[in-house]
């Protein structure tokens, strides 16, 4: 039972990573005086939810990697929108 437990703690892990980095994306303003100080953080929160991600994946079961993909996907998403 342990190990099911270190999958599913994985997961919400990484769930909650990819939310926070969601909610830093969604509450980003591009002519904020701060927006640099708001961008780094939303890097550091997309690294760090990317590594959690990955650190899932070692242990997730089959439906559980569909959703950290789109988790991934979604990161991608973020950051490619906010490099343009």
């Amino acid at each position: 039972m342990p190990y099911h437990k270190n999958k599913q703690q994985a997961f919400q892990a990484a769930q909650q990573g990819t939310e926070q980095a969601r909610d830093i994306y969604d509450n980003i303003v591009k002519d904020d005086p701060d927006y640099g100080v708001h961008l780094k953080r939303l890097k550091n929160e997309v690294n760090e939810a990317f590594q959690q991600i990955e650190n899932a994946l070692e242990v997730a079961s089959e439906h559980q990697k569909t959703q950290l993909e789109q988790f991934q996907q979604d990161l991608q998403s973020i950051m490619n929108e906010v490099n343009e």
